[in-house]
Order: C-alpha cells, then sequence, then structure tokens
C-alpha cells in the first residue's frame, strides 16, 4: 500500500535518462528557478507553455525525462506531453532530491 505514495527519485532518473540515446531531459520550472540552479544538459520550458515543446521536438517518440522541484509540475506537464502525442514520457521527480553537479545561469 505505501508504494502508491512512492516518490520519484531524479537521480536514478538522470541516470536512465543519460543511459538513453536521443533522450531529453525536460526542466518544467520556470526561468528564473533554472538559472538558480540545473541539472547539466537538461532543456528548460515552464509548464505553463509545455505545449511549445512541438517547437523543439517534433519525433513524438523522443525520450522525454521531465522534472521539477517537487514532482508536481512535472506530472501535470507529462499529463499535457502525452495527451499532444508524446509516447515516452517519463516524471523523473523534483530536483529538490537532486545529489548531482548543478550548472547556474542559462
Amino acid at each position: 500500500m505505501f508504494g502508491l505514495f512512492k516518490k520519484e527519485d531524479i537521480n536514478k532518473g538522470v541516470d536512465e535518462f543519460k543511459s538513453t540515446n536521443g533522450a531529453i531531459l525536460l526542466d518544467v520550472r520556470t526561468k528564473e528557478e533554472y538559472r538558480g540552479g540545473h541539472v547539466p544538459g537538461s532543456k528548460n520550458i515552464d509548464v505553463a507553455e509545455i505545449e511549445k515543446t512541438s517547437n523543439f521536438v517534433s519525433d513524438k517518440s523522443t525520450p522525454l525525462f521531465v522534472h521539477c522541484l517537487s514532482g508536481a509540475r512535472s506530472n501535470s506537464a507529462v499529463s499535457t506531453l502525452k495527451s499532444m502525442g508524446y509516447t515516452s514520457v517519463k516524471n523523473i521527480g523534483g530536483i529538490s532530491s537532486y545529489t548531482g553537479p548543478m550548472e547556474k545561469g542559462i
């Protein structure tokens, strides 16, 4: 029963992203949050503008690994991306529990 409330582990998700050919790591926090610190190699698109993903990811089968601060916004983004026809989309949780290297700025 407790497995229903298990949070995604962003660290495992980032590792999976790195080992998946052609994958994109999407950070759906605001531009300001992203500038404050983000996972190297991630692309930023605010969850409020998630529909614009199709401007830079035209292949709907591209593996997308999505995260935010806690996992809530990325969950919403994953639902929207799936409704847009993306077929390989995964919420990997929140950057607040990320233990790897971070970059600042854009």
